[in-house]
């Protein structure tokens, strides 16, 4: 497998980047406009030159011009809370993983690349519906018919939780410090967002982020 990995330079796709490192030939990441973008997009520079392995970053700004999500930066407040309460629904960013994942299909033809890698995973499913195996199963099957070398759209955590996905990645020895993930997009990470709580109970016991709360 030669694959383009959807890189956001979180948690989860990092720990994809670097279980699957052999096999990716290229990380595609998206400046689409939202709060914490301009950091997720450094910590994705910095291991995708760790590993040697190419880097995009294409700009998207008509989501953030267009669409309309707290996540965005001409959105309303971050909630805060877990990711299970309602209120968190106000950070999806409408076919967000749709769009980036159409991009993707064609960056993997155009480089003759068989395979797609996203990392989605069970935590997600409560609130973003175009992180659920339908979803995925359903963009899988369009991006294979819709090119001619019939791309693959792998998500190996698709099933598995945070907590899993941590443990993976400490045993593959990634830097857990050099991934991002609060939606507030501050200096440190707020810690009480939906996507800071999850990422303190993934990396309960072994965390190096420093919370401004």
């Amino acid at each position: 497998m030669r694959a383009v990995l959807v890189y956001s330079g979180g948690l989860d796709s990092t720990t994809l980047l670097y279980e699957y490192k052999d096999s990716i030939a290229l990380a595609v990441s998206f400046d689409y406009g939202s709060k914490h973008n301009k950091r997720e997009l450094e910590y994705a520079a910095i291991n995708c030159k760790r590993l040697g392995v190419r880097h995009l970053v294409i700009p998207l700004e008509f989501m953030g011009k267009y669409f309309k999500s707290d996540l965005l930066i001409g959105g309303g407040d971050i909630p805060e809370g877990s990711y299970a309460d309602e209120n968190m629904k106000s950070t999806v960013v409408p076919f967000r993983n749709g769009i980036m994942l159409s991009i993707a299909a064609g960056l993997a033809e155009s480089y003759e690349l068989d395979a797609i890698m996203l990392a989605n995973h069970s935590g997600d499913h409560a609130i973003y519906p175009d992180c659920r195996p339908e979803f995925i199963e359903g963009m899988a099957a369009a991006v294979e018919a819709g090119t001619y070398n019939g791309v693959k759209v792998v998500s190996p955590y698709c099933n598995m939780t945070k907590r899993e996905i941590a443990l993976r990645g400490r045993e593959l020895g990634v830097d857990f410090s050099l991934t991002y993930s609060c939606y507030k997009g501050g200096e440190k990470h707020c810690g009480k967002c939906g996507t800071c709580v999850e990422r303190k109970e993934a990396l309960e016991g072994f965390d190096p982020t420093e919370y401004s709360a």
